[in-house]
């Protein structure tokens, strides 16, 4: 059947029923968040309305949605799942742009930026609540899964803070900050999607494994276009991440490859000292873009996609498995 020209998120589903199962889902949502965020205190209610209303890929939902059409996706608790993922994601997004000192967030000028780092971290922490309240009505085992699931997360964003210990390889460590503060969180929105599905618990194991591995792919993707794209595909300017001081997989690669000509020479000078000088930062972009470093990382990302694309063979063949294979493909295809 060849793809219905429907697109969420940047995927086309082949099947339409279950496009239109998860549009509907989806809806149901961002309903949800809506109704999660509000407050009758506008002081609070303003900012955190804030990244909701900007937006963004709602990656995490859609793969709850996805993973619970392994099972029944009507089934109680699913839509509540996929809000609590998403709620967390944007709690930590509040927080991360004051540890980076972000001045924009998915196109619109960061909370941060636009009340104060007190404000950005009080409405993080108000999210948070929000989505502990919906997790209390999931019962116990889901706080349990969810609260190993932000010990990770956080573990993640202090091993990124304190930085490799010497003589420790960077590559190693950075994709380990990724497994922690990324996969963690991408992997409990299969895992939820398959348990409140009712799906059987080998296929609920399977989609927390492809989580894992999809959410690093995912992150590694957005590396990539940090760097290669002329827009802001990822939803930050591009180079936010160099110039935040954040060594991402090319930067990584770039730095411990040969310096055989002048242009590697210039790009590890430039990158020696994180964040680039400003007036370097173009020259400093264009030069990673031409890196071998790219190639390498982008096969680190395929590598990845590859690892979830393989998890799904033990997943029964319903169409929910041909979108997450799909969903892999698409990981990779928007890096170009």
């Amino acid at each position: 059947m060849p793809p219905l020209p429907l697109t969420l998120a940047g995927l086309e589903f082949a099947d339409p029923a279950l496009s239109e199962s998860v549009r509907e889902g989806l809806d149901r949502v961002e309903h949800g968040l809506r109704e999660a965020v509000r407050s009758d205190f506008d002081a609070v209610g303003e900012p955190a309305r804030h990244l909701v209303e900007a937006g963004g890929k709602r990656f995490r939902p859609l793969l709850t949605l996805l993973a619970a059409h392994v099972g029944d996706p009507r089934a109680p608790g699913v839509v509540d799942a996929a809000v609590v993922v998403e709620l967390t994601h944007l709690a930590t997004l509040y927080h991360d742009d004051v540890m980076d000192e972000a001045s924009v967030r998915r196109g619109a000028v960061s909370a941060n930026a636009r009340w104060s780092n007190t404000v950005a971290i009080l409405t993080g922490d108000f999210l948070f609540s929000r989505a502990s309240s919906v997790l209390a009505g999931l019962g116990p085992d889901a706080v349990r899964i969810q609260a190993r699931t932000f010990e990770r997360l956080v573990t993640g964003q202090i091993r990124e803070t304190a930085g490799a210990p010497p003589g420790s390889d960077g590559v190693d460590h950075y994709l380990r900050v990724l497994d922690e503060k990324t996969g963690s969180l991408i992997a409990t929105c299969a895992l939820f999607g398959g348990l409140f599905s009712g799906a059987p618990a080998p296929a609920v194991e399977v989609l927390r494994r492809y989580g894992e591995a999809i959410g690093i792919a995912f992150q590694l993707s957005d590396d990539l276009l940090d760097v290669a794209s002329d827009s802001a595909e990822s939803g930050k300017t591009p180079g936010t991440d160099l110039r935040e001081g954040v060594r991402t997989l090319p930067v990584l690669y770039a730095l411990r490859s040969p310096a055989v000509d002048e242009a590697s020479r210039r790009l590890r000078e430039l990158l020696a000292v994180l964040p680039p000088d400003e007036s370097a930062m173009d020259e400093t972009l264009a030069l990673l873009r031409r890196s071998p470093a790219m190639d390498e990382a982008r096969a680190v990302l395929v590598s990845f996609a590859e690892r979830a694309r393989a998890v799904l063979d033990d997943l029964p063949d319903v169409p929910a498995r041909a979108a997450l294979l799909a969903l892999a493909d698409y990981v990779v295809a928007r890096t170009g």
